[in-house]
C-alpha cells in the first residue's frame, strides 16, 4: 500500500464519481472510482478501484481541486 495525496473529484461520462490521487513517493497519478454510477453498464467501475486510463476518457476540466 502506498500513500496518495488527493487532487480532486470528477465524474465519468457514464455517471461514475472519480477521485484523482498522486502517490507521494512517486508522481504517478491513480484514478480511483469513489462511487458507482446508477446508470454505468460498464463492468470494470468497481468501487475503490483505480480506472484503467487507457481505457477510458478522464475530463480533467472542470475537476475539482482538493485544498491541502
Amino acid at each position: 500500500m502506498s500513500v496518495v495525496r488527493l487532487l480532486g473529484f470528477g465524474s465519468l461520462p457514464c455517471g461514475c464519481v472519480v477521485g484523482r490521487y498522486r502517490e507521494v513517493t512517486t508522481t504517478r497519478e491513480v484514478i480511483y472510482v469513489e462511487e458507482k454510477g446508477h446508470a454505468c453498464g460498464s463492468a470494470a467501475h468497481r468501487r475503490n478501484q483505480p480506472v484503467k486510463s487507457d481505457r477510458e476518457r478522464f475530463a480533467r476540466v472542470g475537476l475539482e481541486r482538493h485544498a491541502s
